[in-house]
C-alpha cells in the first residue's frame, strides 16, 4: 500500500497564492522537523512555499527548530506563492522525510525521498476530520 501526500482536496486557491495541504505518507507520526526540502511545482512551474503553523509562516529550512509533531491524520499546510487561479492544476511535490528512530547509516537518521504528482481541483470540498499541523485544537 502506498500512502499519498496529495489527497483530492489538497489544493485551494487563496488571494495571494495557494494552500497545499500534505498528508503524511508514512505509517507513524513524525516530528515536523523531519520534513526536509519540500519543493512544489504548479502546472510545471516552480512555486516557492512556506510552512503554515497556525498564524505563522515558516521557511522549510527552519523546521528543525519546531517542536510540533506531524500526526498521521493531520496535514502540513504549505502556502504557495504563485498567481492563483481556480480550477484544475497539475501539482507536483517532492520532499524528504527523516525518520529519527531509524538509522540511515553513519550520516544520521533514515531519510526517505518522496515525489507525488497529480491533477488537483481548487474547488474540491475539504473532507474528513484532519486538521493542519500547528493549528489550534
Amino acid at each position: 500500500m502506498v500512502l499519498t501526500a496529495l489527497r483530492d482536496d489538497a489544493l485551494h486557491a487563496l488571494p495571494d497564492g495557494y494552500a497545499l495541504r500534505l498528508s503524511l505518507p508514512w505509517i507513524r507520526s513524525l516530528p515536523l522537523g523531519g520534513l526536509v526540502e519540500p519543493e512544489v511545482r504548479i502546472d510545471g512551474r516552480p512555486a516557492p512555499a512556506t510552512v503554515v503553523l497556525g498564524d505563522r509562516r515558516i521557511d522549510p529550512a527552519d523546521l528543525d527548530a519546531e517542536t510540533v509533531w506531524w500526526h498521521i491524520q493531520d496535514r502540513v499546510a504549505l502556502h504557495v506563492t504563485d498567481a492563483a487561479s481556480p480550477g484544475i492544476h497539475e501539482v507536483s511535490v517532492s520532499f524528504g522525510l527523516e525518520v529519527p528512530y531509524l538509522e540511515g547509516g553513519t550520516d544520521g537518521p533514515l531519510r526517505l525521498p518522496f515525489f507525488f504528482t497529480r491533477a488537483l481541483d481548487t474547488e474540491t470540498p475539504t473532507t474528513g476530520v484532519s486538521r493542519d499541523v500547528g493549528s489550534p485544537a
